[in-house]
């Protein structure tokens, strides 16, 4: 097992810096920033003087090496508008977003388990018809609309919720957290339903495949056979044999979660990560934009290995092929 996470870490390593390179070229071609960032009352010796303190008189392969060696060093440049460690500003925003992406995924496994059990149960049932219909609008609903609507119904019109910002917050681990607090819990309710609809419809679909599967298999007859509940066999047989898929596609969905709240941090004026990089695209801060996209890379890489190591716990016969 040791191995394996050794080989898992040195590829992660090498999508890291291979993603640099793309990362970098794909930034460089977007706009010059000195169009933003420079008065355009000055005069060429001042640009050229702005232009070298910011690197940007520097050949592009140049750039490139000096952005790598500072990358080796968790240095990331610094942001051209704020003239702040642009990886400062990213991690300032991080805690917000990831407390937005996991509790979408926690939403989206607490209500697409039982409901995808159910459907896979009793699939004539009326109830589970109605749950695969929800799931296929769960799918195709856009993000914006459903936010807005969202916001419209729960925020506006009955007053329940709050439509945007995080509310109070509690320190925890160095950290700013709402989910401490009923004020955090108003304002991160929306958003994080907002995010788990296409989660929870992925759930349901993926957790009823894998019923319907398991209670055609032997050992659920003999369970049958010896006279336990049905429940018990759901609870107790089943869903252990058809967590991996769910592991997996969970895994992967909260690093997407976590890239693609773009939209609904812009929505709900959550001050995530997500929202940052948008203001940053548009002041054609590269700094950030190439420090939020590194971090996402890594995460992607974090987040692929861990579902990895669930494999191997969640499935001993993983263990035992990797061993042999």
């Amino acid at each position: 097992m040791t191995l394996l996470v050794f080989q898992r870490v040195l590829q992660g390593i090498g999508v890291v810096f291979a993603m640099s390179l793309a990362v970098f070229l794909g930034v460089f071609a977007i706009g010059d920033p000195l169009s933003l960032l420079v008065n355009p009352t000055l005069n060429q010796a001042e640009i050229a003087v702005v232009a070298e303190r910011l690197g940007l008189d520097m050949p592009l392969w140049r750039q490139y090496l000096h952005f790598l060696a500072n990358l080796m060093r968790g240095d990331l440049g610094n942001s051209f508008v704020s003239n702040t460690p642009a990886i400062g500003l990213i991690l300032e925003r991080m805690p917000a977003t990831l407390e937005l992406a996991v509790t979408a995924v926690l939403v989206g496994l607490v209500v697409g388990i039982p409901l995808g059990l159910w459907a896979g149960y009793r699939p004539e049932h009326w109830t589970s018809k109605t749950i695969m219909t929800g799931s296929i609008l769960g799918f195709s609903l856009p993000t914006f609309w459903v936010g807005l609507m969202l916001i419209m119904i729960f925020a506006i019109e009955l007053g329940w919720l709050d439509s945007g910002g995080r509310g109070e917050t509690r320190d925890w681990l160095g950290m700013k957290l709402s989910v401490f607090t009923l004020d955090g819990w108003s304002h991160l309710l929306l958003p994080a339903a907002n995010l788990a609809l296409f989660k929870i419809s992925l759930v349901i679909r993926l957790t009823r495949a894998g019923v319907r599967e398991a209670l055609a298999q032997d050992y659920v007859r003999f369970a049958r056979a010896k006279g336990l509940t049905m429940r018990r066999i759901l609870v107790v047989h089943v869903l252990p044999n058809i967590l991996i898929p769910v592991v997996t596609v969970t895994g992967m969905e909260l690093s997407s979660t976590i890239a693609y709240a773009v939209v609904t941090e812009t929505i709900f004026s959550w001050p995530g990560m997500g929202k940052l990089v948008i203001d940053s695209i548009f002041a054609l801060d590269r700094p950030v934009i190439v420090a939020y996209l590194m971090i996402m890379a890594c995460l992607f890489v974090a987040i692929n290995l861990l579902v990895d190591l669930g494999y191997l716990v969640l499935d001993p016969r993983l263990r035992h092929r990797r061993a042999a």
